[in-house]
């Protein structure tokens, strides 16, 4: 059977992994998880100091150092899903805090950290078969991807669903910070000048603010089975 690349974009803590990871599985691709591995090199920077006092990325250090990160998934067999690994180590959990979140677009606007990710990412999809959700998977990744979603919702909404996510991890979580948090990343990963995020002109809009994950599922496995009987 011809298979298909899948590209899902939006923005932050709209629930474009738990749809992208529940798709591969149902149709036995492979899911890649491109904003954790931005998060993954963020860990590496917060580890390594290479952030200065003022909270800017230490560039020149950093490009010294990017050799150095190797980000890698690996299937959790409890979970049935992917984990993040950076440098061996499984990082899962910690680059969904809020410390790595309140980092990561900096990072993410590096161009060469965003070019050694893309380079990464460009391999692991060459066989197709793969469901990939990140900020520019359709406009700059996979250009010619088969399907393109793009996924929103409220800021309000996906600042709930980070709480939500934390809390339930155990991990500390205030609503008011994870808003304005959600809100800078959305304003720096509209506004940086390496692959801002966008919506590619042939991507499917998907606000998601009042479905259901059931419902989501059902939308996005319709729009599956119509991108692969087009081809």
């Amino acid at each position: 059977m011809k298979k298909i690349v899948i590209a899902i974009d939006g923005h932050s803590s709209c629930g474009k992994s738990t749809m992208a990871k529940d798709l591969a599985r149902e149709v036995g691709y492979i899911y890649v998880d491109t904003g954790a591995m931005y998060r993954a090199v963020t860990l590496y920077c917060m580890r390594n100091n290479l952030f200065s006092a003022e909270g800017e990325v230490l560039v020149t250090e950093l490009e010294a150092a990017m050799p150095r990160v190797n980000v890698t998934f690996r299937l959790n067999e409890q979970s049935g899903k992917p984990d993040t690994y950076l440098n061996g180590e499984r990082v899962e959990d910690i680059i969904r805090s809020i410390e790595v979140s309140g980092n990561v677009s900096k990072v993410a606007a590096i161009p060469f950290v965003r070019e050694a990710m893309v380079e990464q990412q460009r391999a692991m999809g060459k066989d197709k078969g793969i469901v990939m959700d990140g900020r520019d998977i359709g406009t700059t990744v996979f250009p010619d991807a088969e399907l393109k979603v793009f996924v929103t919702a409220s800021a309000e909404v996906r600042a709930q669903r980070r709480y939500d996510e934390l809390k339930a991890k155990g991990m500390a979580a205030d609503y008011d910070d994870i808003l304005k948090n959600v809100q800078e990343r959305d304003y720096l990963d509209s506004h940086r000048s390496v692959s801002p995020l966008r919506q590619a002109p042939d991507a499917l809009l998907l606000d998601n603010s009042n479905m259901t994950i059931a419902e989501q599922k059902a939308w996005l496995m319709e729009k599956f089975n119509q991108a692969l009987g087009a081809f």
